[in-house]
């Protein structure tokens, strides 16, 4: 593949909401800060409901300018960004307006890159439209989730797209991969002597891998109702997560090398019995409670969604690796919406010492974590006990913080503009492999048709707490609980 740094970057969808919050704002991030787009670079956006290019960037200033920069705009750089932003105007339903795209990149120097952030019903025809007129080729294609409905139509999808696009052209995109704090977790293990001699069966007790948040469906009721928290969360993003905690070391951090050993831990994923889905697997779906002090509905009477829905907004799964470093070690799997808090983190919690000197506080599961806080704010600690000032030998829990921002001038970069950046460049190591993809929906499969063949409905919980009381009683049957029930 081509890795010329020239390029043009075509965003469909592209007065979209992942379009004015995520998109639009990273390009512009990798552009202010100089050095990361070529000069000669280009956004082409289309869509159909702006009339023109003047029309499109009124759009822009409007609405993508709140979303960049937290200290404010550089107006000379925001100035600079919109002379690369180009507008076509595209009815996607109709493939003969595709000419009007393909004259607008003609003689364009580099790669082109197709953003396709929209619906997944429009993935396909858009890739035909493209081939029509002889864009798929010296061309990539990035693909938001969700990815199909289940493994067939998933499969339906790949392969339409995979007669137009070649494997290595196609960029699946899981934007918790290219998040700090999941680099960095790669760098601890595979950059450092101190952690991989204890990440295995001997010295980890069990792992939590938790996504909350406290927002509901808000104006996405009927795409949510139609989906749940299962395949809108599980079946890509916990599940990649879980694989780059769980993986073995690579040989290397090409592309392949890493899916490679990714693929290996969710092909080890031991598979459900649909007769124990009652005691490792757990669904919610939230009523009407409390937010931060604003009184939410319940998920039944949110716009688009069906009263009597059986639709989950929670999901808490027990997971187990069949392999020699993880056989025993349960995962712990959490996601659900209007939950007491925005939190995404993978907590490690080590065993306890095997005889303690120093009173029952050692010997205590947990005594020994690394927490990798994801979102809100982006932090790894590592916890420890040590001795309290004073008389005696007693022992609390302390921290030590991996405070990167201390040691590193350059801030964080936001993971859509890595991924972005990594797509440009023809970097596929944090996209998801179509074996990948495939592995995760296998192994997801039977939870999904237990639940449409069950006659129970999920589990209620109030807004604003942490879900149904079975999703902590199932960590109880280990002794061991969620990160927030130490406290």
């Amino acid at each position: 593949m081509q890795t010329d740094s020239s390029f043009t970057f075509v965003l469909f969808g592209g007065t979209g909401d992942l379009s004015m919050r995520k998109i639009l704002p990273a390009l512009f991030e990798a552009h202010r800060a100089g050095g990361m787009l070529a000069d000669s670079g280009k956004i082409v956006a289309v869509a159909r409901h702006v009339a023109d290019r003047a029309a499109y960037l009124d759009w822009v200033n409007e609405h993508v300018k709140p979303h960049v920069s937290k200290n404010g705009v550089d107006e000379t750089a925001w100035a600079s960004f919109l002379d690369r932003i180009e507008f076509v105007k595209i009815d996607l339903g109709n493939p003969e307006d595709f000419t009007l795209l393909r004259d607008a990149l003609s003689g364009r120097p580099g790669i082109r890159v197709f953003y396709l952030a929209t619906g997944p019903s429009l993935f396909v025809p858009i890739c035909r439209a493209l081939a029509s007129v002889g864009l798929n080729e010296n061309s990539r294609i990035v693909l938001e989730k969700p990815l199909g409905y289940d493994l067939k139509s998933s499969n339906a999808i790949n392969d339409a797209v995979g007669e137009i696009f070649a494997e290595e052209q196609i960029y699946r995109i899981d934007h918790y991969l290219g998040k700090e704090p999941v680099q960095n977790l790669l760098a601890l293990r595979f950059g450092n002597v101190l952690f991989e001699p204890l990440w295995r069966r001997e010295w980890v007790e069990s792992i939590q891998i938790t996504i909350a948040e406290e927002l509901g469906v808000e104006a996405r009721g009927d795409f949510y109702d139609n989906t749940g928290a299962l395949r809108d969360m599980v079946q890509n993003h916990l599940l990649q997560l879980l694989s780059i905690v769980a993986m073995e070391p690579p040989h290397s951090m090409d592309s392949d090398s890493v899916r490679d050993e990714k693929l290996r831990v969710l092909r080890a994923l031991k598979p459900i019995d649909p007769r124990d889905i009652g005691k490792v697997a757990v669904r919610g779906q939230y009523h009407a409670g409390v937010i931060r002090g604003n009184a939410v509905p319940a998920y039944a009477t949110e716009p688009g969604v069906k009263p009597d829905s059986t639709t989950e907004t929670f999901v808490a799964l027990k997971v187990e690796i069949e392999n020699w470093r993880w056989a025993g070690v349960p995962f712990f799997l959490r996601t659900g919406k209007r939950l007491a808090d925005r939190v995404a983190e993978i907590v490690v919690n080590f065993r306890a010492v095997p005889h303690s000197a120093l009173g029952a506080s050692a010997l205590r599961g947990g005594a020994n974590r690394l927490v990798i806080r994801l979102q809100p704010n982006e932090t790894i600690r590592l916890y420890c006990l040590a001795k309290q000032p004073g008389e005696g030998m007693n022992l609390a829990s302390v921290h030590l913080d991996l405070a990167f921002d201390r040691f590193f001038r350059e801030g964080q970069m936001e993971a859509y503009q890595r991924l972005l950046l990594d797509v440009i460049n023809g970097r596929l190591a944090l996209f998801v492999r179509r074996d990948e993809q495939e592995a995760a929906w296998r192994w997801v499969e039977p939870i999904l048709n237990e639940w449409a063949a069950s006659n129970k409905p999920p589990k209620p919980y109030a807004a604003g707490t942490w879900g149904p009381a079975a999703a902590s009683a199932m960590l109880a049957q280990h002794d061991t609980c969620w990160l927030e029930e130490e406290n």
